[in-house]
Order: structure tokens, then sequence, then C-alpha cells
């Protein structure tokens, strides 16, 4: 049903979640899906996925098989990147001594071992330094960027940062080491004195390469470094770039950019070179997550990131990157380990922390509309976790959300996390120019903050002035997009490997969402932590498995178990259910709805 400007998908206006239901294709789209169909002979719901993502006629085959040699662009119309590249192709003749100094995610990690390991390739000692997320926070410090200058680097190396760390890189300039930058951050002021710095995001770089990563970034950078090796007359035979695509495709979907352009290949043929297990790291870290199937993108990002990010979380920062850049499997399947053993601690800590910061944001939630902005605080949490606890508030409440630990002297390490259309990266620079923060910075979802307790009234006032109408309309207008209806019979293996085609998902290419019109709830239960699983069951008494996940205690999961026995529209994404040897279909719930 269509009511002005709004096509309203089985005339859902208010889900289980407050939400109305649109399709995601007006009727111009609905024309380009059926020709997709048409002219390349593939599902209509696969048409209908492609053409909501922007895909047409004449792109489809191309979108469809994407080939880095197709894809990747020039690595030289990156500003600075022949700089680049030069200066790392004359430190592998001279065999100079690099230092890697990279940040403590996933993206962090993943680039500083390619880096490590091309180096090692020709025989380049190579030392990766990852800083303290609690005691030196993210980026390059004067004094370690000295100390690694004192330990011998005469280049320093910098991976998914270094772009505003003008004063660490004008230390090592002074301790005798060049640097050369390789990120792909939001600038946040004046360039750095390095010898060059590669960032698509600056503003005088034309390449339109925004989207990548940092480990993707680096890819490029090592790609224009054996131009440079070969022209130089460099004898030996450069490593296979291509074994190292794992490694990209992990950092593009745990740093969650946009699966567009070259990103797209990053993640397709990373998955066939990461399904291969000849990255030791990769696979010990596949054996300790106990993935028993293909990887996927779902794998790399919420099983295999995780135990990364746990030892920059909570452990020893550098244990991802160093996993990740060593061949011994011994070594890997010991790390893999202990950052499991991490990651488990880390749960722990969460879902205490994440009870106490829902049970504060509710209290503001239940006075009324509450605050545009939510931002809640302790002394008692870890600012490792702060970022995880952030962006389930702001799922929980559908509005940005901030969460804080503060130390014993008053001063707070917070992360945000926001929603789509709200820039809270540029809120954050706001409150640093008004004095309400020591420092923060960030991009449009998410932002790190340095606060004093003492300003955190002003702070909470300052972003209810500045954002509360903006997030108002954004809360008014979000809606859930749908791509196609379905049923449970039609919802078999086939068609999952049908749209699997269309993908890999995740930022900029969402994954499809199905309504099941007209489906009998058959049974609703908690599983796990928290998880809502449930039968559905077609007109014609066809089932299919389902699961509505860490829904248990929110209106979701309500609604579900009120409405045992009776008949809905249910909206989901299908996925595989991997169990005892057998591949099944699952619908993962997102919405539901009386029908």
């Amino acid at each position: 049903m269509t009511t002005g400007d709004k096509r309203y998908f089985l005339d859902v206006r208010q889900s289980a979640r407050g939400l109305a239901w649109e399709h995601r294709l007006d009727p111009r789209g609905e024309n380009v899906a059926l020709a997709i169909a048409q002219s390349h002979g593939i599902p209509e719901i696969v048409a209908r996925v492609l053409a909501g993502r922007g895909v047409g006629q004449d792109d489809a085959e191309r979108f469809l098989l994407p080939t880095i040699r197709d894809l990747l662009p020039d690595p030289a119309t990156l500003t600075d990147m022949d700089k680049a590249a030069g200066r790392i192709a004359d430190a592998v003749r001279r065999g100079e001594k690099v230092a890697v100094f990279g940040d403590y995610d996933v993206d962090g990690a993943a680039s500083s071992a390619m880096m490590k390991r091309f180096l090692a390739h020709y025989g380049v000692e190579a030392e990766i330094y990852i800083p303290d997320r609690i005691f030196e926070g993210y980026g390059p410090n004067p004094a370690a960027m000295r100390e690694l200058a004192r330990r011998g680097a005469s280049l320093i190396v910098t991976v998914d940062c270094g772009t505003n760390s003008a004063e660490a890189i004008e230390a090592a300039n002074a301790a005798g080491a060049d640097v050369v930058v390789l990120d792909h951050h939001q600038v946040g002021g004046e360039l750095p004195p390095a010898v060059a710095t590669v960032n698509p995001n600056r503003e005088d770089d034309l390449s339109g390469q925004g989207h990548l990563c940092a480990a993707g970034v680096v890819f490029l950078a090592l790609v224009q470094t054996v131009k440079h090796l070969r022209q130089g007359g460099t004898a030996k035979a450069p490593p296979a770039l291509l074994g190292m695509l794992d490694l990209v495709a992990l950092g593009t979907v745990c740093d969650v950019v946009p699966l567009v352009g070259v990103n797209r290949a990053f993640v397709v043929k990373g998955l066939l070179a990461a399904r291969r297990m000849e990255t030791p790291g990769l696979a010990a870290l596949a054996r300790v997550s106990r993935i028993g199937e293909p990887l996927n993108p779902y794998h790399l990002g919420f099983m295999i990131g995780p135990r990364i990010n746990a030892g920059g979380r909570i452990g020893n920062a550098a244990l991802g990157s160093n996993l990740l850049a060593g061949d011994d499997p011994v070594e890997a399947a010991s790390i893999a380990e202990t950052l499991d053993r991490l990651n488990t601690e880390r749960q722990d800590m969460e879902m205490v922390m994440l009870a106490e910061a829902r049970a504060e944001a509710d209290a503001e939630l239940m006075a009324g509309e509450g605050p545009a902005v939510l931002v809640t605080a302790s002394e008692r949490w870890h600012p490792g976790i702060v970022g995880l606890i952030a962006s389930r508030l702001k799922d929980h409440a559908r509005r940005p959300a901030f969460a804080i630990a503060f130390d014993p002297n008053g001063r707070g390490t917070g992360s945000g996390r926001s929603i789509p259309g709200f820039d809270l990266g540029k809120l954050v620079r706001e409150a640093v120019a008004e004095g309400l923060l020591v420092k923060g910075g960030g991009h449009a979802m998410a932002a790190g903050i340095t606060v004093e307790r003492a300003m955190l009234g002003r702070l909470r006032a300052f972003f209810e002035e500045r954002a509360a109408a903006a997030v108002m309309r954004l809360r008014d207008a979000e809606s859930l997009k749908i791509d196609a209806a379905l049923s449970a019979e039609g919802a078999g293996l086939a068609l999952l490997d049908a749209l699997e085609t269309a993908g890999p998902y995740g930022s900029g290419h969402p994954t499809p969402v199905l309504a099941l019109p007209r489906h009998r709830l058959a049974d609703a239960r908690v599983v796990g932590n928290g998880h809502v699983k449930a039968e559905l069951r077609s007109q014609t008494g066809a089932r299919i498995e389902a699961i509505a996940f860490r829904a248990a205690e929110t209106d979701l999961g309500t609604f579900l178990f009120n409405s045992r026995g009776n008949t809905l529209h249910v909206a989901g994404t299908l996925a595989a259910n991997h169990w005892n040897g057998n591949r099944r279909v699952q619908l993962r719930i997102q919405d539901a709805a009386g029908a």
C-alpha cells in the first residue's frame, strides 16, 4: 500500500520494533529487477536484491563475478603513493630496519601483519609495535616513536593510524627515522611531516577510493612497492600478493567499510584464500572459534574478529598482529587459544557492563522520549569494552549512544556509535572545539572521546542542543526496507545459494531482508545467551526454523512470546545453519508484525 511517498510492505506501519516496513524498490527499481532477471536468467529475488543495491542491467554480470584485475585501482592515483612505495622499496634494497606501527583493532592487526610478511619475504627485519589501548591510546605517540628509532628503525610505517599524529611523527624525524603513513581515517588538521601520507580520505586525494580500509590501502602500497622494486632491478621475485587477500578481506569486513568497488572483490577473493587456511594464524582462529563450515563474512566479523580484538581490549594489544604475521602453526595455536580465553573474559565483562548501562539508559528513556544522544558512564567499567556497550545501547534505544569508563582521577575514556544519517564524528569535533572534551575524533558512525567528569553534564546538554532535532527526525523516518516476500516452501538451500552469489553482504551492500507473510508462530523459546528460537509454518504447513539473536529482553522478543500460535508477518535474513554435518536454511528474525 502507498501513502504519500511511502510504499508500505504488507501494510505494516508499526511493527514489534516500532518500525514501518517499506518496499526497498520503487516502481522504476522493480522494472530494473525484471530486466536483470530476464536478460541474465537469474532468480527474480536475486534480481530484486541487485536492483535494490543500485546494480543496473548492464552491470549485473560483472557485479556477480568481481575480479581483482577488473576492479583494482591504479595505486599511483592515491596521493603520495609513489613517494611511499619508493621509500619502502629503498628500505628493502638497503636492508634497513623497519618498524611497523599499527592500530590495536583487526584492521590494524591485519595491516601490520601484511607489511611484516612482505618485508620478511625480502629478508628485511621488521618490528611490529601496537600501542596499549589504555596507557597509550590510539595512534603514534612521541615516546613510542623515539623508542623505535632508538632501537634502530630508520623507517617507521604507520598503518591504520598516523594521519593525525603530527607531533609523534615530528619526534620520529628528530630521532632520525623517516615515517610513511598508510591510513584511511578522516583528516582532523594539518598533515604530518611524513615522507608520504597515503590516505584516500585526504582532501587532495582524487582517487575516489575513500571506501578502503587500512588493509586495502596497504595492499595497494605493496603492489606499488613491487613495481618500484622491479624498476630498480631487484632480483628477488616478489611475494604472492594475492595470497594476502585473506588478511585484506578480514580487515575490510571487520572495519565495516562499504562493500563497493574493489572492496567487494577483496572480500570475494579473500574468502577463497582464507578457506585454503594457508595463513597459520587465521587457521588457528577458525579452529578455536569452532567454525565447522567454509569461512564467510559472518565468521570474519563476528567470530574471528572479536577474538583478535580481545587482545587489544583486555590483554596484550600485539597478540593479534603477531598471530597473523607468524608462520609457526604451534605458536599460532598457542596465541589463538590465549585470544579465545581473553574473548570469553571480555564477553563476561561485557555482560555485566551492558546490564548496568541498559539500566541507566532505560531509566532515562522511561521518563519520556529520553535524550537524543544517550550518554552512560561508570567508574567500574573497562575502557577497552565501552565501544561494544555503546553499539548495543545504540541498537537498543535506536539513537546515538556513548559509554564512558572513568578512572579514579575522574578522567573518562568513551566510545560512541551512531545511527545511519547522523554524523557522530562531526558532533564530537564540535564538542572538542567548545572545550567540552579533552580530545575526541572519529567518523560518521563511530567516535572516541576523552572527557573530565566535571564536564559530563555540560557535554550532555551540548549533545542535546546540537543533535535533538536531527536525531528525532531520523528516528521518525526510520523503517525496515524489505527486498521481497517469501514463503517457507521457497526458503530452500537453492535460493540461499543464489542469494549468496549477490554477496558478500555488509556495510553499503546490506543483507537481503525478506518478509514471510501470514506464517503461524508454532513455537518461541529462549536459547543460549538471550536468543529467541522459533518455528514458523506457512498456510500449507511447510516449516522453517528461525532465530532472533539477543532478542529475549527486547520488544521483539516480548511480541514473539506473546504471539505463540498466532499468524504473523515475519521479516528477516536467510542463513545456513550447519549442525552435525547437515546444512539447513534458517531465518534470522529482524522484526515481526501482526497479520
